[in-house]
């Protein structure tokens, strides 16, 4: 099974929380064993599963991120100004994959899935999320 969400985002750089939309994907599909892959399909996009109970977390991934790989200084700068995009996402990775344990995402208390934003704000980002697994 397949299905592809699609957000919007509103920063530059930003982490949405989507696990409530890999959630009812998953209710959806009436997989009680198996896994989700969850995709970010764009070249200065990522996923990422990270705390959920503390915003700040958030912050702190983005602030690294920024320190680590700053803005305006790469070759591919000259072509779109997104060089530390490109680099962000490829550092995070375009995908998680996530058990299904008895029909649940099998994601601890402290965890969510979210979508890493380093080149919007974007009008449409597409998310495909591919499930495998028996009922």
């Amino acid at each position: 099974m397949q299905e592809i969400i699609e957000i919007c985002t509103s920063k530059r750089e930003e982490l949405v929380d989507i696990t409530p939309q890999i959630t009812k994907i998953v209710e959806r599909s009436s997989i009680n064993t198996g896994l989700i892959n969850v995709y970010s399909q764009g070249a200065t996009s990522s996923i990422m599963i990270q705390e959920n109970w503390d915003d700040s977390v958030q912050t702190d991934v983005i602030n690294l991120l920024r320190k680590l790989i700053p803005q305006g200084v790469w070759l591919h700068d000259a072509q779109d100004g997104n060089g530390d995009s490109h680099l962000k996402a490829g550092l995070v990775g375009p995908n998680e994959t996530i058990p299904i344990i008895n029909g649940e995402l099998g994601l601890s208390r402290w965890q969510n899935i979210f979508f890493c934003e380093f080149d919007g704000p974007r009008q449409k980002r597409s998310i495909i999320c591919t499930l495998i697994g028996t009922d």
